[in-house]
């Protein structure tokens, strides 16, 4: 038996027949719609496959849309779920105001969204808003940075899409640490936009006019990634980057004596959390939690690297 999934590739609304799963069928308790940014950055597809699973658990049909940070698109899928009947939307979103009018949108239809990641501008409007807190992650990024630093020399920073709200928190979580140290000096900042590519493009570019830099600082793990491919191709490996996510590339690196350091959020929990939340809320009318929750970071090193696997510490 099947379910026929109305997914959105390119910006084109195109038919997939997927497997539905018998406990979905068995308990018959609606449909929860799930959006997330691209799969192709490994933290949200860990998002998508942890919500995915766990409202499967739970007896839910679901749906994973990717809305690629195009609030075009996310608006688009709003309107999937609505159309479809959902019972809930978990939501890692396209813009923090951008997000408001669908989120509202789905609310005056009777479909409660759970965000994940990142916040909207609005309170009230979303059932919940569970977030990493970044800018106390940032700082334990920047803490152990300025440790390996040795306290001293330039340094880059490699910033997020500046629309996204996470890409400021992180940043100012690690210059309220870094600029304490004077002999730190910050040479170039960027953005890379999350992406590997970028990262890459913005390293090489970079390292040419600033060629003694001695570390980089990166919004994120993929960005991270990026610029540490950019410095084994010109040579520089041992020039200290930190990322920020968990990602399981970046604990190879570390492990392998790469990349010094990241900060893991727990992307699939808080992914199956929302989903738990969701489910508590359909049943009882609550969650019994406030609208914002934050969920505390971890520095991951390679003391701790070992552990890592899917955005989760195992011990």
């Amino acid at each position: 038996m099947s379910i026929t999934r109305r997914l959105f590739v390119s910006g084109l609304a195109v038919t997939a027949v997927l497997p539905t799963v018998r406990a979905a069928r068995a308990q018959d308790k609606g449909l929860i719609a799930i959006i997330t940014p691209s799969h192709d950055n490994p933290f949200f597809k860990a998002e998508a496959v942890g919500a995915e699973a766990r409202a499967q658990e739970l007896g839910y049909e679901t749906i994973v849309l990717v809305h690629d940070d195009d609030p075009n698109k996310q608006s688009e899928m709003f309107d999937t779920a609505i159309a479809r009947g959902a019972s809930a939307i978990i939501l890692d979103n396209a813009g923090a105001d951008a997000t408001v009018a669908p989120v509202q949108r789905a609310k005056d239809a009777g479909i409660p969204s759970f965000l994940i990641d990142r916040e909207i501008k609005e309170s009230g409007i979303a059932v919940s808003q569970i977030v990493s807190n970044n800018y106390q992650g940032a700082q334990l990024g920047a803490e152990e940075f300025v440790s390996l630093m040795g306290e001293e020399g330039p340094y880059v920073e490699l910033l997020g899409r500046e629309a996204d709200t996470n890409a400021g928190i992180r940043s100012a979580g690690y210059h309220d640490i870094i600029d304490q140290f004077p002999d730190l000096e910050m040479v170039a900042q960027q953005s890379a936009n999350w992406s590997q590519t970028e990262g890459y493009e913005k390293m090489e570019t970079i390292l040419q006019a600033n060629p003694g830099i001695k570390g980089v600082i990166c919004g994120n793990d993929t960005m991270a990634m990026g610029a540490w491919a950019a410095l084994e191709a010109a040579g520089r490996t041992e020039v200290i980057v930190v990322g920020f996510d968990g990602s399981n590339d970046v604990r190879d690196s570390i492990l392998n004596g790469g990349i010094k350091a990241t900060v893991l959020q727990p992307a699939y929990r808080q992914a199956q959390l929302a989903v738990e939340q969701a489910d508590q809320y359909l049943e009882t009318g609550s969650t019994g939690q406030p609208e914002k929750q934050l969920m505390d970071c971890v520095l991951i090193t390679p003391e701790n690297a070992g552990d890592l696997e899917t955005f989760a510490l195992s011990s």
